[in-house]
């Protein structure tokens, strides 16, 4: 008798083990992780979250007060962990369309049957390009030990920024604990990502199970109005008089997961900045910025790719042997003017830069340089701490490893102002440059040679 009921509980342990794990109780059907995302225009704003049990619902209802006059319905996609404990999530995603530019909206996103997320706003995107664009920037920013979370949820609530670019690397990591990192870290950024649009872009830390968790649960633009999946790897969107295009770094160093997404994702950024450099759309958004994760250059002692000049050299001058789909070239032939990385837990203002030599720059000012600036942002705070510095390159203008985030503001077609704020010391501005250019485009070097 004893060894039949040691058999049945050994088989009833493994069958609850080998079921995924779908929570019954109602509350688990509310809406949780709320973000926003921009779309392909002004007019859109992708609405994203998360319910913990299936919800056949996906709603938003929205207004210009906070009476909701205006209801969208979208899609559901479930989405299985591959943790020991196989959770499944449901990922809810409506696109609001018809925005008024500059409008404020309310909303909320839920169901008539499991209930409704409390109240959000945002401001819908102005439909043209003359007006400053004010982001914060950062990357590297875990649940635990996020030291700028608090200061960046403040300035959020304020009104201090009109969207978010997070430079690769969330929760540490979203996949941890079967899955619960990543929502609790999804639920943290709530007062920051449910009122403006939480741009993204992958890190190492989002590598498990080929990048599924990010890939599931944000939602960034591309082409005929589809959101996440692939999109979530690379993509572009304009906002004011800037072209910003998000992409991966890990492609070419998780070979595993398949070496055509380094050609795929080259040639679609190649044919983007052909775009965005035509003479119509450069007028109307004549800054390019680029955001990805682990940066051409950098000067941090703690990783052999920085101890040596020629940093992460597979994303500076592409793979080895072949070197093809590298991106310094590319960058400076279609006239790239600032490129944000992360992945070291410090900061770090380059001079101009290009082929690892400097391209004139002035202390506090940057007038017309004639190469692309780097910013390495990644020390918003997470379970690694910091990254220290080791002997200064011929670029580095300047270094700080204190935890704290990057503000940008994009005042007109010449004038882009940046700045870090120290969370160290307080929210102190610790490091400021203007980036003046009095026009766009390719650098001299490649005039001649392209």
């Amino acid at each position: 008798m004893f060894v039949l009921s040691g058999v049945l509980i050994f088989i009833v342990f493994n069958i609850v083990l080998s079921k995924p794990v779908v929570p019954k109780d109602p509350i688990y059907g509310q809406p949780e992780q709320i973000h926003l995302s921009y779309g392909l225009d002004p007019s859109l704003m992708i609405v994203t979250w998360v319910t913990l049990a299936e919800v056949n619902d996906s709603i938003v209802e929205y207004g210009q007060l906070d009476s909701f006059d205006r209801r969208a319905i979208g899609s559901i996609s479930i989405f299985q962990d591959n943790g020991t404990e196989r959770r499944i999530e449901y990922v809810h995603r409506v696109v609001l369309r018809e925005l008024i530019p500059g409008q404020k909206y309310f909303y909320h996103c839920g169901s008539d049957v499991y209930g409704w997320s409390p109240l959000f706003w945002f401001t819908a995107m102005r439909n043209d390009s003359n007006f400053v664009v004010r982001m914060a920037v950062y990357g590297d920013m875990g649940k635990d030990n996020a030291q700028s979370m608090a200061r960046l949820q403040e300035e959020t609530q304020a009104g201090n920024f009109d969207l978010i670019l997070h430079v690769g690397d969330m929760a540490y990591d979203m996949n941890t604990d079967n899955a619960r990192f990543g929502d609790q870290y999804m639920n943290s950024i709530e007062s920051i990502a449910g009122y403006i649009p939480y741009m993204t872009c992958p890190g190492n830390h989002e590598n498990a199970y080929n990048f599924s968790q990010y890939v599931a649960k944000f939602s960034m633009p591309w082409p005929n109005n589809t959101y996440g999946g692939d999109a979530n790897h690379y993509y572009s969107f304009n906002v004011g008089p800037v072209h910003v295009i998000g992409f991966s770094t890990e492609f070419y160093y998780y070979l595993e997961y398949g070496f055509e997404q380094i050609i795929n994702q080259y040639k679609w950024i190649e044919e983007d900045l052909k775009q965005a450099n035509k003479p119509e759309n450069r007028a109307k958004q004549p800054w390019i910025v680029t955001m990805a994760h682990k940066p051409m250059y950098c000067s941090n002692n703690n990783d052999d790719e920085c101890l040596y000049a020629n940093g992460y050299i597979f994303i500076r001058v592409g793979l080895p042997f072949i070197q093809e789909f590298g991106f310094e070239d590319l960058f400076a032939k279609y006239g790239v003017d600032l490129e944000f990385w992360a992945h070291e837990h410090s900061y770090e203002r380059l001079w101009p830069v290009y082929n690892l030599r400097v391209h004139n720059g002035t202390k506090g000012a940057y007038i017309d340089p004639d190469a692309p600036v780097h910013i390495v942002t990644g020390s918003a705070g997470c379970s690694e701490r910091h990254d220290p510095f080791g002997v200064p390159r011929p670029w580095t203008a300047f270094q700080s490893d204190d935890y704290g985030y990057t503000r940008m503001n994009v005042y007109n077609s010449s004038h882009l102002y940046l700045e870090q704020v120290s969370d160290d010391q307080g929210g102190k501005v610790i490091d400021s440059m203007w980036l003046i250019k009095s026009q766009h485009g390719p650098y001299s070097y490649f005039k001649e040679k392209f």
